[in-house]
């Protein structure tokens, strides 16, 4: 067989539509694991290769040929696709139960080509007020030059209905939403695309396919900030989306045409980071709902937002449509802004540095980092108070994080 059949074979597997390597009946953790790989043979190696190549060769003028008509699947460039990228994909697409996925070199790279395939100037997109800060400007400041029209609703998608016209194209929602953890009703919302022909997109970096699936519950293309609970470690910057065949045939042209294609080493990263999403996620889940309830009794705190607690407005919505209730949540002090940063500044074990997701605790201020360059009234339409903290659990001992914040908030 010569070198570039072989290529053809392999990038043939990966990208079928039947998911490649998965069996009736495993769990996620398994999934994870094994889902796209072959381990046989003498010698083989267990780690998967990273195919540190920008270029591939080809056998012929022939085969290149059929590469530029379309008829070959061939690896041209590492911006078109990689074995190593192709693995971490089948992957993500397995977990997320998705036909396909194409991964990004980040989560913004991820969230405006899914919004990019979607949208031409002159349409009209519905969003979630209540979403990471970075997607908010982008639809806020971006989007208005390329003709582009965004409705913001709340996140119980009150009056989303009334605001659908013969230009709305697509329907975009956050859940758990950065910071508060809102929850939004996945079934409700991909109803709604429906009913109207919209396109539906999700940001399920919060969650992860952990802890939930929306492609399940309807919705046609899910995004992911691979940096955090996908990755795990803090250590690459990544984005990913999953959908269908048709739509991440588009997905990937818009990677392809706008360059933000992931690295075959944070790929790497990225799959060894899958394999362990299942053990650290539930981890972080059990240690989150324990600070939480520690946060809530707290004399100085006001408020906690953690759809665990009984307390939060949509704890019913988010033990149905979640398996856990994640790593994420935030608090707001009494003594707003100062009371704050005093905290912040005071925390030993808690690390104060943005993201979230890895196996280190982090804290940060909104206002200072996610929820930037947005004006009070945006923050309060975003739920963001000057005394809200973001808390990303990590994995260490949950008693030692409880000790951490009594001295921090003492």
């Amino acid at each position: 067989m010569k070198p570039s059949t072989k290529i053809i074979a392999s990038r043939k597997s990966q990208h079928s539509r039947a998911p490649a390597g998965r069996k009736d009946g495993w769990k996620d953790a398994t999934t994870a694991i094994h889902a796209g790989e072959s381990h046989h043979g003498v010698s083989g190696p267990v780690a998967p290769t990273i195919v540190r190549s920008s270029t591939f060769t080809f056998s012929d003028t022939a085969e290149m040929k059929r590469w530029a008509e379309g008829r070959s699947s061939a690896y041209i460039y590492t911006r078109y696709g990689n074995p190593t990228l192709a693995l971490a994909e089948r992957k993500l697409a397995e977990l997320e139960r998705a036909e396909g996925a194409v991964v990004t070199a980040s989560g913004m790279a991820a969230i405006s080509s899914a919004l990019l395939a979607a949208l031409e100037t002159g349409d009209e997109l519905i969003s979630t007020r209540q979403i990471y800060g970075g997607s908010y400007r982008l639809m806020r400041d971006v989007f208005p030059r390329f003709g582009i029209r965004v409705h913001f609703v709340e996140s119980d998608l009150a009056g989303a209905e009334q605001l659908v016209g013969p230009k709305t194209r697509a329907l975009y929602v956050e859940t758990p939403t950065n910071p508060t953890v809102q929850v939004v009703d996945l079934q409700k919302a991909a109803a709604l695309a429906r009913r109207h022909r919209l396109i539906s997109i999700v940001d399920n970096t919060f969650a992860s396919p952990a802890l939930q699936k929306p492609l399940q519950q309807g919705f046609d293309m899910v995004v992911h900030s691979t940096t955090k609970a996908l990755g795990g470690h803090s250590d690459f910057i990544g984005g990913a989306v999953a959908g269908s065949a048709a739509w991440m045939d588009r997905i990937r042209k818009m990677v392809i045409y706008l360059g933000g294609c992931m690295d075959p080493e944070v790929a790497f990263l990225l799959i060894r980071g899958m394999k362990t999403l299942d053990l650290r996620v539930r981890r972080q889940c059990d240690t989150a709902m324990a600070v939480a309830r520690f946060l809530e009794r707290h004399p100085k705190v006001a408020r906690v937002h953690y759809p665990g607690l009984r307390s939060h407005s949509q704890h019913p919505l988010a033990r149905r449509q979640m398996s856990g209730f994640g790593s994420m949540l935030a608090f707001d002090l009494k003594g707003g802004l100062p009371a704050a940063r005093r905290f912040c500044d005071r925390t030993r074990l808690f690390l104060l540095a943005a993201s979230l997701g890895g196996v280190e605790s982090l804290v940060v201020l909104p206002i200072f980092t996610s929820h930037y360059k947005m004006s009070p009234a945006e923050l309060r339409a975003a739920g963001v108070q000057p005394g809200t903290v973001r808390v990303s659990i990590g994995l260490e001992d949950s008693s030692d994080l409880i000790a951490d914040l009594k001295q921090a908030l003492a």
